[in-house]
């Protein structure tokens, strides 16, 4: 019997990793192909012609508003193995959202690196200026106290008077989070007026507000949540990280880019027998655990959760997604076509998850059965609003009318079957469901969530 569960396992690890190879493949080598189709076009058509097209067509060139502070912007932030705009040639991580605002933001973090390190690199991204971990935490996990510099912030006006609105797909809800707490508690050094009221609203998609027990399958260890298992999915990504970074390709870190820069593991610092060590496990951030994967099991969120708040002047909303239904009595995947294939095996193995009855319950009330339904990389209960180790205020929404008027410091939550990439990276996939659910949300920011009375008018509305 044990060798045939181990037959099992490693069949399973070696399906879950060429299902993830091939959609990582399928993912570059499609933003490959669109920039290669769109640099023939341009050599091929010259400008009068496009322009004529464009005329004769009725289409217009796109245009992007000036973000100025006379509209707050929208920020929109990725998740785990996300990427921003510039990233990937044209390729969008929210399928295009972007082009629904004028005065959207979609930022390039850190693909990888922890939630800390992210949310200091967005403050940065927005303010300008070099890229500061603080001093402290560099020193902790072992590496370097500065990052990327920012000649001008993409929105350095930012304050409590220039308010952002923020939408965080995935991991990228608990950055936004995150940076809220560090505004509030002036963790940016130089920027002493900060606070929590730069941020004017909050909305999670699909987000990892209190962890999920997906980690475990993918390797992190129950008894021990910074550590990996000997042999896992993880364990694979974690080689192929290093030797990427190792390697530092200019053209092919240009493109993509994990955002471990400041842990220096190029081959020109670290030479072959720092590759060893990195390989063996002892340096860089899988060694420190300072990246994402032990932020986002159910023990790291807590611990994470413990520190951070909702505030009472900020506006709160998530979308829980879920591909589960109840059969019997049993929890079960909703659908077979409907799950993305990379989702698919991880979506029906959550709802299987049993915490080990030899270690202690992760938090007073815990329940198997809470944990089942999911949406392959989240589970359900996580997405809704934060629940451990503190509730925070929530209100279920079935009919939005229920949140009109908005009330802030409040987690407003609506669950939609969806699997966890539905409304990202291919917009044809989610229909006119993505449109719904886009046009919704910056509906939201624009007309019911704001501190003025009246709200801002926008540009286009004085027509």
């Amino acid at each position: 019997m044990p060798k045939l569960l181990g037959f099992l396992s490693l069949t399973e690890l070696f399906l879950s990793s060429i299902v993830h190879l091939l959609f990582g493949l399928y993912i570059f080598s499609t933003a490959v192909a669109w920039d290669l189709s769109q640099a023939l076009t341009s050599s091929f058509r010259p400008t009068s012609f496009n322009a004529s097209v464009e005329e004769i067509s009725g289409r217009k060139p796109s245009m992007e508003a000036t973000i100025d502070g006379s509209v707050p912007p929208i920020v929109l932030v990725h998740g785990i193995f996300g990427f921003g705009k510039g990233r990937l040639g044209g390729l969008s991580y929210f399928a295009g959202a972007e082009k629904k605002d004028g005065h959207v933001l979609v930022p390039d973090l850190g693909s990888l690196t922890s939630i800390h390190d992210r949310a200091r690199e967005l403050f940065y991204y927005l303010k300008g200026g070099q890229v500061d971990y603080g001093e402290e935490h560099s020193k902790i996990y072992g590496h370097s106290q500065f990052g990327k510099i920012y000649e001008q912030g993409n929105y350095a006006i930012w304050d409590e008077h220039h308010p952002i609105h923020f939408v965080g797909h995935s991991a990228g809800a608990q950055v936004i989070r995150v940076l809220q707490q560090m505004l509030s508690d002036k963790a940016f050094e130089g920027y002493e007026n900060t606070s929590e009221d730069w941020i004017l609203s909050v909305t999670s998609l699909s987000g990892a507000l209190n962890g999920t027990t997906r980690t475990y399958f993918d390797g992190m260890q129950p008894e021990n949540w910074m550590l990996m298992k000997p042999i896992c999915l993880l364990q694979i990504s974690r080689v192929g990280v290093i030797i990427y970074d190792w390697l530092n390709i200019a053209w092919l870190k240009n493109y993509y880019n994990f955002g471990f820069d400041h842990f220096n593991m190029e081959w020109r610092k670290t030479g072959i027998l720092g590759l060893i060590d990195l390989l063996l496990g002892n340096s860089g951030p899988f060694a420190t655990g300072d990246w994402i994967l032990p932020d986002l099991t159910i023990e790291g969120t807590i611990k994470l959760n413990s520190t951070l708040r909702t505030f009472p002047n900020t506006y709160y909303f998530s979308y829980a997604t879920k591909m589960t239904k109840k059969f019997m009595g049993i929890t079960v995947p909703s659908s077979i076509f409907g799950i993305h294939p990379l989702l698919f095996i991880r979506v029906l193995q959550m709802t299987m998850w049993r915490h080990p009855a030899d270690l202690p319950l992760l938090y007073k009330g815990y329940r198997d059965a809470d944990w089942e339904h999911n949406d392959g990389a989240l589970n359900t209960i996580s997405m809704t609003h934060p629940r451990f180790p503190v509730e925070h205020p929530s209100h279920l929404v079935v009919d939005d009318s229920e949140c009109c008027p908005l009330q802030p410091g409040i987690w407003y939550y609506k669950i939609i079957e969806a699997d966890h990439i539905f409304f990202i990276i291919n917009r044809e996939r989610a229909g006119v469901q993505f449109d719904l659910l886009y046009d919704g949300i910056f509906q939201r920011c624009r007309k019911h969530a704001f501190r003025t009375s009246p709200p801002p008018t926008l540009p286009n509305q004085h027509n």
